[in-house]
């Protein structure tokens, strides 16, 4: 495994998007995005040809120019996915990878007043950008969204929420199981913000904006129940709403919201039931070593998505013996599983 970039079989073509709905957004991030376009082998060479279509998205803390970090010995995914198609044995598509970063680390790919429109951003504004400037088939069935970890999570609820858009997705360790994945880490949180910041989370983003990042106890795991309440609990007036009180007990109107973001208990409900089952193809995976424990969500979204009807020939569910960190080498293998459902 050489250290420096590869020859492409296909190639990425890197774009700027000026996004209509992220201007004025309430963080004040841009909203001109990086959007990466790989195109299959043979994509230039048969001009009349048309694509199906593969949305990537990233995890929490994720943007778009870390799909060019290298980890020795390993090669990052745009490379990995070239390889799929460069090896002729799955049907080609088009690779959309996007950026929705925001200044509190994601998005989780909703529209939140908190964090701005990424969910109308990504199904509006760049599915809409792609089919425009590149020969895709401009259906549901011919397009497919999947991701890591939050990625996965927008993976889960962008398809149920518009299954207009998606009849595909994968989720890796994808956010779920919200009782399960996130309550452990709040008393924590809890606990850091009383001993350094006073109990305030006001104090621990001014700290966290006036110095160098992940230097301090706790940054980690503050930012990132702060980012996630930007996204799933935050007032029309943009402010943050945090589900736990100074003790890491819950402020059960609060984590409501959260739970009714949960893809667990949104596939239970008959309007997303609906869209699930309607799904060309379901691939989900984690793994059993998983920090946060999302081979459990994953368990039990599987079970959620074959109650909602999906016929189990539709879907595919792994659990592989992993930990939440490093699992790149599953991203291909969801990739060529969709590629071929595309073409069942």
């Amino acid at each position: 495994m050489l250290p420096w970039s590869a020859d492409l079989a296909g190639r990425i073509d890197r774009h700027v998007i000026d996004s209509h709905v992220l201007r004025g957004n309430p963080l004040g991030d841009p909203h001109e995005r990086p959007l990466w376009v790989y195109v299959p082998p043979g994509y230039d060479d048969e001009p009349t040809r048309r694509y199906p279509t593969v949305y990537v998205i990233q995890g929490y803390t994720g943007h778009l120019a870390m799909w060019d970090n290298r980890t020795p010995f390993r090669r990052p995914f745009p490379e990995l996915a070239d390889e799929v198609f460069a090896a002729g044995q799955t049907p080609p598509a088009i690779v959309v990878y996007v950026d929705a970063w925001t200044a509190y680390g994601g998005s989780q790919f909703l529209d939140s007043p908190g964090t701005g429109r990424y969910h109308t951003y990504l199904c509006e504004e760049v599915v809409s950008w792609v089919d425009d400037h590149y020969r895709t088939l401009p259906h549901r069935d011919m397009r497919a969204i999947t991701g890591k970890s939050s990625g996965g999570y927008g993976a889960m609820v962008t398809a149920m929420m518009r299954p207009d858009r998606f009849g595909l997705f994968a989720t890796h360790a994808g956010d779920a199981l919200f009782e399960t994945c996130y309550l452990p880490e709040f008393p924590q949180a809890a606990r850091t913000l009383r001993d350094l910041y006073d109990g305030s989370y006001e104090a621990f983003l001014a700290d966290f904006r006036g110095r160098v990042a992940m230097t301090r106890p706790g940054d980690g795991v503050l930012m990132e129940i702060y980012g996630y309440a930007a996204a799933y609990s935050a007032d029309q007036d943009g402010t943050v709403r945090t589900p736990f009180d100074s003790n890491g007990a819950l402020v059960p109107e609060v984590w409501e919201r959260w739970l009714a973001v949960d893809p667990v208990r949104m596939a239970r409900q008959e309007q997303y039931a609906g869209a699930l089952k309607s799904m060309r193809g379901v691939w989900i995976d984690a793994g059993t070593r998983d920090e946060w424990y999302l081979d459990l969500g994953a368990t039990a979204f599987h079970q959620a998505v074959l109650d909602a009807g999906l016929p189990s020939e539709r879907t595919r569910f792994e659990l592989f013996d992993a930990t939440h960190m490093a699992i790149e080498y599953r991203y291909p293998l969801a990739l060529a599983w969709l590629c071929e459902r595309f073409a069942a």
